[in-house]
């Protein structure tokens, strides 16, 4: 089996804090791995280390056959990346905005002109001309840093929560988008709280609670022909699913 991510006891330590927990799994070349929890899960911080954002307090990731502690520019060659926190270079307009990732990536700029404009036509962002990102909409920004996230043909995409706060259509436009990239043989790794669009589009799912790997595989064999819902939760356990009896006023209890 060859696997596009592979970590080793990944493990993240803020202080006294354990973020991340001895993690392992593997994620296979071509597959669209959706990985689920709960705020504060570890999602995040996971991201951050399989892309040399974070270091890890132990363990290692070994990403496209590459050690990500050893080679970290092989491997940021070859990845493109949708953090949640967008970070773009607002002073930039969109056009601009491309050209810069495109050079840091040592694109020549005719490659960079003709995939820019086939990026933002396809986004719906041609008409934007020299309005500056910082005008944007959210919906925009998102669209925005997914299409620099795919200028320098990435073999590998981690995308942090791409669908939070996002309408309809642009929705739709950054499903067809990423249904596009994984059927020529690429790699996505997302993280979402949209658990519909998770059960779409994902052909495989690991699900992380209180920084531990809970849950890994397929998304036949974590749903066992069910839904998506009901295996997470299922999944999480009582500790992370126990409700409250509601509130007082509403029916839920003695005012």
């Amino acid at each position: 089996m060859e696997y596009c991510i592979e970590t080793n006891n990944l493990t993240k330590a803020f202080g006294e804090k354990v973020a991340v927990v001895h993690l392992n799994i593997q994620v296979e070349q071509g597959s669209f791995y959706g990985f689920l929890g709960p705020n504060g899960a570890g999602k995040s911080t996971t991201i951050k280390m399989l892309t040399g954002i974070l270091g890890p307090t132990a363990g290692d990731a070994r990403i496209l056959g590459y050690r990500m502690d050893r080679q970290p520019l092989k491997v940021k060659q070859r990845i493109g990346v949708v953090p949640e926190q967008l970070s773009l270079f607002e002073n930039l307009n969109a056009q601009e905005y491309l050209m810069f990732i495109g050079r840091m990536y040592k694109m020549p700029k005719p490659v960079i002109q003709r995939r820019s404009e086939e990026l933002l036509a396809l986004l719906g962002l041609a008409d934007t001309g020299n309005t500056l990102t910082l005008e944007f909409s959210h919906g925009m920004k998102k669209k925005l840093s997914l299409a620099g996230a795919l200028i320098h043909d990435p073999d590998l995409l981690f995308l942090d929560e791409p669908f939070e706060g996002i309408d309809a259509i642009a929705s739709r436009t950054i499903r067809t988008v990423l249904e596009q990239f994984v059927a020529r043989g690429s790699t996505i790794f997302i993280t979402s709280h949209i658990l519909e669009i998770v059960e779409r589009l994902c052909s495989h799912v690991g699900i992380i609670s209180q920084g531990s790997l809970v849950q890994q595989g397929t998304l036949a064999e974590v749903t066992r022909g069910g839904r998506l819902e009901e295996a997470f939760v299922n999944a999480l356990g009582d500790a992370e699913t126990a409700q409250s009896t509601g509130l007082s006023w509403l029916g839920g209890g003695v005012a």
